[in-house]
């Protein structure tokens, strides 16, 4: 589930915005090369019961680079190298990793690491204003994704949440604070190399 989880939020920096539509997500896509930001999530299942808080820290560079880290309640690492993600587990001492294309498809995630085309992959929609937010909606055309619905709120601004349901009933909502537009991100941050030692599952 924490993997799962954490590529959830993997999508968040890449929607930013100053207002609810496709033409601002176009722009954000297009003229942001770097972000760096921190992140509260809540997960609660389907009878909307609070299951998992988190809170971290998340940076991307586009195309197909980004580095997310959960720092509480338990710790986690998940790196996009442009060409493999990789998923640390600090408690397990275990890494998965998997192709890029794989990993991401259609999910979230590839609005954060796609190209300027990825829109395409999802059917977008604007929806009713609610609690505040001006919101738009996405759901993947790949009928075998992972997730049901993305629905991304806006304030004056910009993206103030973005909420994920996925197929499971499992509703996440991730708040974002203190983001840096186009900052200068060592090349560093999008390597990683597994312990010495950790069990490394998959590709």
């Amino acid at each position: 589930m924490r993997s799962r989880v954490a590529l959830l939020a993997l999508c968040l920096v890449v929607t930013l915005a100053n207002a609810a539509s496709i033409e601002r997500l176009r722009s954000f896509v297009r003229d942001t090369q770097t972000a760096r930001a921190s992140f509260i999530q809540t997960v609660t299942d389907r009878q909307g019961r609070i299951v998992q808080r988190a809170s971290g820290e998340l940076a991307i560079s586009r195309p197909g680079h980004f580095r997310w880290t959960l720092e509480k309640p338990y710790q986690q690492v998940l790196v996009g190298d442009g060409e493999r993600v990789w998923i640390f587990d600090p408690d397990l001492n275990q890494v998965v990793v998997r192709h890029n294309d794989r990993a991401l498809g259609t999910t979230p995630a590839a609005l954060l690491a796609g190209k300027e085309d990825v829109e395409h992959a999802f059917e977008w929609r604007d929806l009713p204003a609610k609690d505040g937010l001006d919101w738009l909606g996405a759901k993947p055309k790949d009928k075998e994704s992972s997730f049901t619905d993305i629905r991304l709120g806006f304030n004056t601004g910009g993206l103030a949440a973005l909420e994920v349901t996925d197929n499971f009933g499992q509703h996440t909502l991730i708040s974002l604070f203190n983001f840096e537009r186009n900052p200068k991100l060592s090349p560093e941050l999008f390597k990683f190399t597994p312990p010495k030692g950790a069990d490394v599952v998959g590709q």
